[in-house]
């Protein structure tokens, strides 16, 4: 470390910035193994409920293009410097992330399930669902995980707030104008994003105990 000012100031402030770089990398690692735990469960247990594929190639491609915009805003997000050294523990962030993932698992199997015993909706109408299902709880699993506290405790930066209405609004366009994929009626579209959202704030309450418990700081 080179200091080009005078005092002990340049050393605090190489701390504080190295914390919060860790921050970032937390939750992105968290953000991340969440998805993919949920994902590839969801669509074999998809698979299963439904008889066929809930998720088609260009389906599989579109939700990985908006998961990816939306993990790499992260890097401008606000973090919060931890007030003690951070250290890697990748054991308990990954059993963590296993215990999150199962919730949000659980989320997304049930709204399929009711939409395909409930509404009655069809194999294409399911596949669109299953997309609006996973692109809307990835906003809710970003929200929950990057901050360790209340998901309201910090606000997110212009950048992830942006990245996220982005791509709320592409699938609802699509879903909606039936591009790319079979339309849902505008009432389906709404239900999807509020479950989501009140999905959010379920695994809010679940997420301090389980970072706790496993001890990721």
């Amino acid at each position: 470390m080179v200091l080009t000012e005078p005092g002990l100031g340049g050393i605090v402030f190489a701390v504080r910035e190295g914390r919060i770089a860790f921050r970032r990398l937390l939750t992105y690692t968290l953000n991340m193994l969440v998805k993919k735990v949920e994902i590839v469960m969801f669509l074999a247990v998809g698979l299963v409920l439904t008889g066929s594929a809930v998720m088609t190639p260009v389906l599989m491609v579109l939700m990985l293009m908006t998961n990816d915009f939306l993990a790499m805003s992260l890097t401008t997000d606000r973090a919060t410097a931890s007030p003690s050294p951070a250290v890697w523990r990748m054991r308990s962030v990954t059993a963590a992330a296993l215990v999150l993932g199962a919730c949000k698992l659980a989320f997304s199997v049930a709204v399929l399930a009711f939409a395909k015993y409930r509404l009655g909706l069809g194999r294409a109408e399911l596949q669109t669902l299953a997309f609006a299902t996973l692109v809307f709880g990835a906003q809710a699993v970003l929200y929950v995980v990057r901050e360790q506290g209340r998901l309201w405790s910090s606000r997110p930066s212009s950048w992830v707030l942006m990245a996220s209405a982005a791509d709320v609004a592409i699938v609802c366009v699509l879903a909606l104008s039936g591009t790319l994929m079979q339309a849902l009626s505008w009432r389906v579209v709404a239900a999807v994003l509020f479950a989501c959202a009140a999905f959010a704030l379920i695994l809010d309450q679940v997420k301090r105990p389980v970072l706790s418990a496993f001890k990721v700081k």
